[in-house]
């Protein structure tokens, strides 16, 4: 009976912890959101005057015009997927892309000289410039957003591989040395495990990037099925302030969920090993 009253007592006290930790991550930004939708409530009715309340409807208008009203949720629902999409197409490619260059660049100091350069002018380049020609050159379908979504998501997938494959411990260089391993045993046994914490940096951060190269590319060429940056321009040129807030803010949403998958799979690949990628737990432990 003892044994099972400290069962229980035990099972009890985990089941507390675990909803003092789940208060403790969900309180903070729930009160960052309650701030700014105060703060919002404020400008609405207290800053603009009312014929200029337009400009930022309250947000239950935001909620009553562009959530509630089936047409609209239809119309944001469809394109959010779309942007998705598209945004995930991008990535896809862009990593294999980005990661390719990094593992050649990791193998020779010259083929670095000679490819890091262009990796910066995907950093560099003006794409709101680049579109038109983009739209020129490939249509202004599917290729064209797509290729968007992979020069804005290409860098951050360079930069994070290439110095996650170089910054194996130069001991286990040394040890594969003794070895006789061979470069590319070299690369595949210690500098792409070495490299995954700062590979799924690259990727989070890339993430983010690759929905807004989506929602750029698509507010600019602006044909075929409606993405969410067609909506965007949609609402503002019929000043539709509830319905293009609500498309913002399905926008945002999809480059936090982004962002979080990544992070999810981030903890769950190299956390258990990795200290700047374990979760609260591991690291108060």
């Amino acid at each position: 009976m003892s044994d099972r009253t400290g069962e229980t007592a035990n099972a009890s006290r985990a089941g507390t912890a675990r909803i003092r930790e789940l208060l403790g991550v969900a309180i903070p930004p729930a009160l960052v959101a309650l701030a700014i939708i105060l703060l919002w409530y404020g400008i609405t009715f207290f800053v603009l005057e009312p014929d200029r309340r337009f400009l930022l409807p309250p947000p239950h208008g935001v909620i009553q015009e562009g959530i509630l009203d089936g047409e609209v949720l239809g119309e944001i629902m469809g394109g959010l997927y779309r942007t998705a999409m598209v945004a995930g197409l991008g990535l896809v490619i862009g990593f294999a892309l980005g990661f390719s260059m990094a593992l050649v660049m990791s193998q020779a100091k010259w083929i670095e000289r000679s490819l890091y350069p262009w990796a910066v002018v995907c950093q560099t380049v003006p794409i709101l410039a680049l579109v038109p020609l983009l739209g020129f050159w490939f249509g202004f379908g599917l290729m064209s957003r797509v290729t968007v979504c992979v020069i804005i998501a290409l860098f951050p997938i360079v930069i994070n591989s290439l110095t996650g494959l170089q910054g194996a411990d130069p001991r286990l260089h040394d040890l594969l040395t003794l070895h006789n391993a061979g470069r590319w045993t070299r690369a595949l046994k210690l500098q792409v495990p070495a490299a995954r914490p700062l590979i799924f940096t690259g990727l989070r951060t890339s993430a983010g990037l690759s929905v807004i190269g989506a929602i750029v590319g698509d507010f600019f060429f602006g044909r075929g099925q409606p993405g969410l940056g067609i909506l965007l321009d949609r609402y503002s040129r019929r000043l539709r302030s509830e319905e293009l807030l609500a498309a913002v803010i399905a926008a945002c949403l999809l480059g936090v969920v982004a962002f979080w998958i990544f992070g999810v799979i981030g903890r769950r690949a190299v956390g258990h090993w990795d200290p700047s990628w374990a979760d609260e737990r591991n690291k108060d432990t």
